[in-house]
């Protein structure tokens, strides 16, 4: 039995928490943007990343998409239970206060690039 990428855990929160169970890398990052960008214009969601080991520059560029895709839509994003690994990345790129729901200051507005990074 395989587990989806993907699956839906619906709950009464208003940012619905999405479990990732695949590594965040090159060739994986198409499927992570395919799936999830339709719905972070559509929802507010946060991804649980607790079960992801490796990630890459694509797999941040892919976080980064879905991150700016949201803000543009007025959708909030955020992640979730970051693995030790994804975490540590975060923190050397700088990322962790703007995506990590833990660490995000209330009420401040990051900036996001006019065009998404994949």
């Amino acid at each position: 039995m395989t587990v989806p990428p993907f699956s839906k855990n619906t709950g009464n929160s208003i940012a619905e928490v999405i479990p990732v169970n695949c590594e965040l890398v090159r060739g994986t990052e198409a499927q992570v943007i395919r799936e999830l960008l339709p719905r972070v214009k559509q929802e507010s969601i946060a991804l649980n990343l607790s079960g992801v080991e490796r990630i890459d520059a694509a797999g941040i560029a892919a976080l980064i998409t879905l991150y700016c895709s949201s803000a543009a839509a007025g959708k909030d994003f955020t992640i979730v239970a970051p693995s030790p690994h994804v975490l540590e990345l975060l923190q050397i790129v700088g990322l962790e206060s703007i995506l990590v729901a833990a660490n995000r200051q209330a009420g401040f507005e990051y900036p996001c690039l006019q065009c998404p990074a994949a």
